[in-house]
């Protein structure tokens, strides 16, 4: 396995004074070379695109970016960057799922706003019309890529994917590189527009959840991809003082359920259907897919399109996540429900 170790400036990803996004969508005429087939990309579907459409500043034609976006909970002593600059895919960059949020919230990891958003595209250096694939940490394989990935889909970047998974891509002796951080070059990224409809608000999630059970409810299923222990109100949150347990009539899917035990990659489309079904979710209602922060709930979301299960324009994923709602709902609403 090749090893390239890469020991330049720091000062790399930070938005400089004359790279700001555009003010008005702007769309490139340029159009890539070669589509990568499904929204999961296998490590030999990567490398062979970054054969071809290597992330070069220099060539002005679209290309292919790695996007790490490594990511550990607040109680994992292990920080992302830490895992970026031990082992990388040559030339990626690093997305900062807690550095790219809307800072006003009290809750993390919240979606940034449009204009957020393009700062940090353009601190990347990725253009409109390059094709981003992003990759976890070979510690956790899927964890925290699928949120990042969805964060470009819902703020319109058109060609996303998700490496599925960088651990296989370790493992099979694909290139990696090391060392700090190092300076690419700045591209103006347009101020998008958040697609609304694949995010769902606290109001909307208080509103299904006090509707379960209901006669004339409109069926919407909520998934929450915490583990089991959390989700029953057996075992603590992460975050302190934060109460468990789950909201009405949601159903636990913990998202270590679809992925391989051994690969950490997503379980392949029969099996994430089975799956499905045997959770008795119902492909034909809307489904929101909520976790502790909005992270995970991505993962879930990730394996019903995969699995092409239920329609991707009735699925949502609840931004604020448990962590929101344990901290918002009355306790005269009966909202934080704990099995016996």
């Amino acid at each position: 396995m090749a090893t390239f170790t890469i020991l330049r400036s720091t000062r790399a990803f930070l938005p400089r004074q004359s790279c700001q996004p555009f003010q008005k969508y702007q769309i490139s005429s340029i159009e890539p070379r070669r589509h990568l087939s499904s929204y999961l990309v296998t490590p030999a579907e990567l490398a062979k695109a970054l054969k071809k459409s290597p992330p070069s500043p220099i060539s002005p034609e679209p290309r292919v970016i790695p996007l790490c976006a490594a990511w550990f909970l607040p109680n994992d002593e292990r920080k992302g960057i830490e895992v970026y600059r031990e082992k990388r895919i040559p030339k990626a960059r690093f997305f900062d799922l807690d550095k790219v949020i809307d800072k006003h919230s009290p809750y993390p990891h919240m979606l940034p706003s449009a204009k957020t958003f393009a700062e940090a595209m353009s601190s990347l250096g990725i253009r409109k019309e390059d094709t981003v694939v992003v990759y976890d940490s070979k510690e956790l394989g899927i964890f925290s890529a699928p949120r990042v990935g969805w964060t470009l889909k819902v703020f319109g970047h058109p060609k996303v994917h998700v490496l599925n998974n960088f651990k296989l891509w370790v493992e099979e002796g694909y290139p990696t590189e090391s060392g700090e951080l190092y300076n690419v070059e700045c591209n103006p990224y347009p101020i998008p527009k958040l697609d609304e409809a694949k995010v769902a608000s606290f109001e909307q999630v208080r509103e299904v959840s006090l509707d379960y059970n209901k006669e004339g409810a409109e069926g919407i299923q909520i998934l929450d991809a915490r583990p089991n222990g959390r989700f029953t109100g057996k075992d603590p949150e992460p975050r302190e003082g934060l109460s468990s347990g789950h909201m009405p009539g949601s159903i636990n899917i913990p998202f270590s359920t679809v992925l391989d035990p051994q690969t950490k990659a997503f379980l392949p489309k029969d099996q994430l259907k089975k799956l499905f079904e045997e959770k008795k979710v119902d492909p034909s209602k809307p489904i929101i897919s909520t976790c502790g922060t909005g992270v995970t709930a991505v993962v879930i979301d990730t394996a019903l399109e995969e699995a092409g299960y239920g329609s991707p324009e009735t699925r949502r994923v609840y931004d604020g996540s448990w962590t929101e709602w344990a901290q918002t709902v009355k306790p005269s609403d009966s909202l934080i429900r704990k099995d016996e």
